[in-house]
């Protein structure tokens, strides 16, 4: 294969098309080609999207295809909206009608919603989402007494996902398996009754969308025909990430149509043998950010293209429009120890940049305080808040971060938590959405018949499940039926109602509006009304979710005036998983480096550069474990646009054990003039040769220190004296002028006063640690 060299890039094309304006040679070779199979490498920052979204709109604008012949796939609902967006703003929205951009799932949730009574499914299937599946899981485990052999809902749930992602089913794995093995027979069976319970309830889970969409086209070639003839190229975004029943889904898309399946009348041009040719396919992707190996993605998918596509183009971007030189010489400088890669060297046009800051803390909240004093110190020269952000490898390191982010009222967020539409009083409200669209879902109906309590317990429950399975019909039959059981009247009265809220609903279920129905819910249940007029505060905020989640199906339905509660159920499903980073808050984000990617802010930190945190000790050992563990230190580089800084701490303390550090091996292969250290105090110098450095000069990481201090650098007495200490201060009140003494930074002057109330905020000039910000209600101070 041959690349453009890298002297010929250019940041315009000169051209005067509009969808080629402003391209370089890359990008513009990229974007014209024609190539039956076209790999873009596409380095990160390198322009990508718009890449893909002009390649999108020229090929329906110099009308090559349809809109209705193109599928372009993406990783997330938001890439996917942002891509639909951008070509419509290319070629117009009338032109790029038919289109299908979406995500995997979202893709394969179409077919499957046409297709899926080929199979024995109906296409008011319900989707479940992961707590969906941990639920079921949950009762399996339980009903089976699988705990006793050490299964846990956790453990059963990734290894099914794992095997359905290797596109292994009950059957395909019965014969693996050794069956003089009782752990190996017991999850067997839990496999097979779990895959029983979806198909009983008329239900997939997320693994199964693009599972199931494989095995329908390998069983009905017809049906595979159907799309192989509609879809004439297909794009994928992220190549890198994608797993094997995605690679096996591209595969099935992009294979010939046999003659036997050509229409009579068809107008797409056939090969000698009457057969139609595979679909064209592009794939853009970066192999140094494949990252999600512990989701199943494969490497080899984007590594090994050219040969599972003979013949294919491959394209380089290398030009990166994010960040300066100098990070990107880091990033460039780490990557290249990875030998499983498609060689190619970032470069930018904006120039060298300020150094990298580099920082060796005594502990965990040293390293949290530099963190938090070097934050200040961009704010106060104008980088916004929301442009900041702190990255590190595992949850446990926010501790620290979120203790001296709090006490120096830097306002802050972490992303991840409990998301809307896995809130408990949401699940409820949807699954009885989801009771009246799919009357065979087990689980929804199991997580209402109690909720709100009706006085429904266990013994009912399991009372009310018998008699569906003597009837043969599902538990709404049941409920029906309820008076035949002999429970007492109360009960029994509950248990009709319930059916009858359900067959009121029901009624509307393909002619109403989604509002209508949930409102109507909540009016004869009283769901809302209960919490509202609960005495748990909790419960006040859970009512405002619940008026929330009504105003999201009135949103639907202004989106969508045709859709119905189906189509809204699909919707959610989809989306439940949300992509929704929204950094326009003013806070700093704190994320995970997986979380990163795909992100970017002008100032980024990545701490605890250390061994056994990054590379992670779970890593490190695992083959190709500290290459992947690499690639995540990459990504982590590359999402900064100007400013990037490292730190690690000597020692570190996680779930109350403290052991000594060693700095990471990552950090002996970034050149050492690249790095600005700023110790310690106390650490003094770290000189091999080359300047400052994290490790000594045998290559072994090692923290080697002299006796002297960088000059310039005024020695901070506070150092290694920064804890996690919090008070109570009642109603203290500052003034400007007012003395302090601090539990840490000793001595100092109040220099400015923010009054409000418990979040006020005090700026102090410390004698010895010099400025800080402090939360006047909880910092460890007294007034002198």
């Amino acid at each position: 294969m041959s690349f453009l060299p890298n002297d010929t890039l250019d940041t315009s094309s000169g051209h005067d098309d509009p969808l080629l304006e402003g391209l370089n040679p890359q990008q513009l070779t990229a974007v014209q080609s024609r190539a039956q199979a076209l790999l873009i490498v596409a380095g990160a920052g390198s322009g990508k999207t718009s890449v893909l979204t002009r390649r999108i709109a020229r090929l329906i604008r110099d009308r090559e295809l349809w809109p209705s012949q193109i599928l372009a796939i993406t990783f997330t609902n938001k890439a996917a909206g942002e891509m639909r967006e951008r070509v419509e703003q290319l070629v117009g929205r009338d032109a790029a009608q038919g289109m299908w951009i979406s995500t995997f799932h979202s893709a394969c949730v179409r077919i499957l919603r046409r297709e899926a009574e080929q199979f024995g499914f109906t296409r008011g299937f319900t989707i479940y989402d992961s707590a969906d599946s941990r639920a079921l899981i949950k009762r399996l485990v339980k009903d089976m007494q699988a705990d006793t052999l050490g299964f846990t809902v956790s453990a059963v749930a990734g290894k099914i996902s794992k095997l359905k992602n290797e596109l292994i089913d009950v059957e395909g794995y019965s014969r693996q398996i050794n069956a003089n093995d009782p752990t190996e027979v017991m999850f067997l069976e839990l496999f097979r009754r779990y895959t029983a319970e979806l198909h009983r309830a008329n239900a997939f889970d997320f693994d199964d969308l693009i599972a199931q969409t494989v095995y329908l086209f390998r069983a009905f070639p017809q049906v595979a025909a159907l799309y192989q003839r509609r879809f004439r190229h297909l794009l994928v975004d992220e190549y890198q990430d994608t797993n094997h029943a995605q690679y096996a889904l591209i595969r099935e898309l992009t294979r010939p149509v046999e003659p036997a399946h050509v229409p009579a009348d068809t107008r797409i041009e056939t090969d000698a043998s009457g057969g139609i040719p595979a679909a064209a396919l592009t794939v853009v992707g970066d192999s140094d950010q494949s990252i999600y190996a512990f989701r199943g993605a494969d490497i080899r998918n984007i590594v090994e293209f050219e040969r599972d596509f003979p013949g294919a183009e491959v394209i380089l971007l290398e030009q990166n429009y994010r960040s300066t030189q100098t990070i990107l010489d880091a990033a460039n400088a780490v990557i290249a120890n990875n030998f499983d890669r498609i060689a190619k060297n970032l470069f930018t046009a904006v120039g060298s940049g300020e150094k990298i800051v580099g920082f060796t803390g005594y502990s965990q909240h040293d390293e949290a305080q530099f963190v938090a004093d070097e934050i200040g110190t961009l704010h106060e020269a104008g980088t916004p808040y929301n442009q900041i952000a702190v990255f590190y490898r595992t949850n446990a390191q926010t501790r620290a971060l979120e203790e001296i982010f709090i006490r120096s009222a830097i306002p802050y967020r972490v992303l991840g938590g409990t998301k809307f539409y896995e809130r408990a009083e949401i699940k409820d409200m949807m699954a009885y959405l989801i009771a009246v669209a799919n009357p065979a879902d087990g689980l929804a109906m199991r997580r209402i018949l109690n909720t709100p309590k009706r006085g429904i317990g266990p013994a009912t429950e399991t009372a009310l499940a018998n008699h569906a399975d003597e009837l043969g019909g599902t538990m709404i039959d049941a409920l029906r039926d309820a008076p035949a059981l002999g429970l007492g009247p109360k009960v029994t009265a509950a248990i009709v109602d319930l059916a009858a809220i359900l067959d009121a609903a029901s009624e509307s279920l393909d002619t109403g509006l989604v509002p209508d129905i949930l409102v109507g819910i909540l009016e004869k249940t009283k769901y809302l009304e209960l919490l509202r007029g609960s005495r748990d505060p909790q419960d006040e905020a859970r009512a405002e979710n619940v008026e929330e989640l009504v105003a999201v199906t009135r949103e639907f339905q202004k989106n969508n005036p045709e859709g119905r509660l189906i189509d809204f159920l699909t919707e959610v499903a989809l989306v439940a998983a949300a992509d929704d980073l929204d950094d326009s808050s003013g806070t700093v984000s704190l994320m995970t480096l997986h979380t990163a990617k795909g992100l970017e802010y002008d100032a980024v930190f990545i701490t605890g550069v250390e061994e056994n945190l990054l590379p992670h000790q779970m890593s490190a050992t695992e083959p190709g474990g500290p290459a992947e563990e690499r690639r995540l230190f990459y990504v982590g580089i590359t999402r900064a646009r100007q400013r990037l800084h490292l730190s690690l701490a000597m020692t570190r303390t996680t779930f109350g054990d403290t052991q000594v550090a060693a700095p990471s091996r990552y950090l002996q292969e970034i050149p050492a003039e690249l790095i600005d250290w700023r110790d310690a105090p106390g650490m003094g110098t770290r000189t091999t040769g080359g300047g400052q450095r994290a490790l000594g000069g045998s290559g072994t990481p090692k923290f080697g220190y002299s006796t002297s201090l960088p000059p310039g650098k005024p020695k901070k007495e506070w150092a290694n004296t920064v804890t996690a200490k919090v008070r109570d201060n009642g109603d203290l009140t500052l003034e400007v002028g007012d003395r302090i003494r601090h539990a840490d930074f000793g001595d100092g002057s109040v220099t400015s006063v923010t009054q409000n109330g418990a979040k006020s905020i005090a700026e102090v000039q410390f004698e010895k640690a010099g400025r800080k910000r402090l939360l006047v209600k909880i910092s460890p101070i007294e007034k002198l």
